[in-house]
């Protein structure tokens, strides 16, 4: 009978583990491109935030709402962590256990960062994982009941910056591993939280810029990555949440995107606080501050 008892835990274990490996998927199947092997290996800290640092293969791990209430939209989510590390939960799961809520599907990006050694060109990497992470949605979308013309991105701090890239290079031509990375990268809109968006001084996040860019980069680099520069037309629409008192990442950065934005024509919405400071996720218990995903889940459902 404990032979038996015994048994059962165990399977039962075995299932529990099968069923949330079946939720992340790795971005490529074998060779990753844009990275070599080495001795570096992940690390991932678990204290009030969960950490991740040093990625050595970029996932998404897929939150879906029941089959019932599924709006048919679907939203990458890009932790922000300066380009150094995610903060996975704070900007991430817990993000897309929100959209759930109101029906999106989301997925959480696990994306490389600049500063790892197994990164051959250290700044094109999140870019790649990005494009890859919008094309394996919009691949897998019936299976995940998401409507391909519907699939936005998100991004918090330098999360909002790879995100804003994506958004104004979708179409770059950085790997072509196989048939999935001929389908289209552009998100249908983007969602940027706090976002850093420049690269030039004096209003970037040196930070995230040193990561990505290193500390003496090319003015064609700064050029590059400072994404207010590089708004079209073709630009998905944008909802755009920051504060005015936030040291790390100027609001500048958001004010800057927004005229661009306005220029170009691109259906658009910025909501400004007067405080909240940096990295404030949710903002659950900070007054009216954490009203911004209604206004975000307003914008959403009246988009075309």
């Amino acid at each position: 009978m404990k032979t038996c008892f015994c048994f059962c835990l165990l399977f039962l274990s075995t299932i529990i583990i099968c069923s949330g490996q079946e939720n992340i998927v790795e971005l490529w199947e074998g060779k990753i491109p844009n990275q070599k092997e080495t001795d570096e290996v992940e690390i991932r800290k678990n204290e009030n935030i969960v950490s991740i640092k040093n990625v050595q293969k970029p996932t998404l791990e897929i939150y879906l709402p029941s089959k019932n209430n599924t709006t048919g939209k679907g939203i990458v989510i890009c932790p922000g962590g300066g380009y150094g590390s995610l903060a996975y939960d704070w900007e991430g799961t817990e993000i897309a256990k929100w959209l759930n809520s109101k029906g999106i599907a989301a997925f959480v990006l696990k994306y490389r960062l600049p500063q790892s050694k197994s990164i051959i060109i250290a700044n094109e990497a999140p870019l790649q994982d990005a494009q890859r992470a919008i094309r394996l949605v919009r691949h897998h979308a019936k299976k995940w009941n998401v409507s391909p013309e519907q699939i936005g991105i998100m991004g918090f701090s330098a999360g909002g910056h790879l995100a804003s890239t994506l958004g104004t290079h979708f179409d770059n031509k950085t790997s072509q591993v196989d048939a999935i990375d001929s389908i289209s990268a552009r998100p249908n809109f983007m969602v940027l939280m706090y976002p850093v968006i420049t690269m030039k001084l004096p209003y970037t996040h040196q930070g995230s810029r040193d990561n990505l860019l290193g500390t003496s980069p090319k003015q064609e680099l700064i050029d590059f990555y400072s994404n207010e520069l590089h708004v079209t037309q073709n630009t998905p629409p944008t909802f755009i949440v920051h504060a005015t008192d936030d040291k790390a990442v100027p609001v500048e950065n958001s004010l800057l995107f927004y005229q661009g934005l306005k220029d170009a024509g691109v259906y658009s919405e910025m909501h400004i606080y007067p405080k909240g400071g940096h990295g404030f996720a949710l903002a659950i218990g900070r007054g009216h501050l954490q009203t911004w995903n209604d206004r975000l889940h307003d914008w959403i459902q009246n988009l075309n």
